[in-house]
């Protein structure tokens, strides 16, 4: 199992951004296939982004793509999350992810996007 820790969340004014981190450690990180989630209050965890192990191939849900991007440093052991154009429903946790669903998760960075 990997550890995953997530830093960069904060308060943004919509059509800010936030760059998040993940910082693995434990195994290493070029191992995984890893991803970003986020969760609103009262709504199901969601997909927002993944990346290949070697950071060739990037997928995003329809809600982020041109606005998010999604890399990693296996050198560093850090995946990011560049969040540029926010809106008020980017407001949520999010959550970094190792390995898929049944992978690591770290605890989660609140981003909350005001009006």
């Amino acid at each position: 199992q990997v550890q995953l820790v997530e830093s960069g969340g904060g308060l943004v004014q919509a059509g800010g951004s936030l760059r998040l981190s993940c910082a693995a450690s434990g195994r290493t990180l070029s191992s995984y296939d890893m991803g970003w989630y986020r969760q609103a209050t009262g709504k199901e965890r969601e997909f927002v982004a993944d990346i290949n192990w070697s950071g060739g191939s990037t997928y995003y849900a329809d809600s982020v793509k041109g606005r998010f991007t999604i890399s990693r440093d296996n050198a560093k052991h850090t995946m990011y999350l560049q969040m540029n154009s926010l809106k008020p429903e980017d407001t949520a946790i999010y959550y970094c992810n190792a390995g898929g669903p049944g992978g690591s998760w770290g605890q989660g960075t609140q981003v909350t996007v005001s009006s």
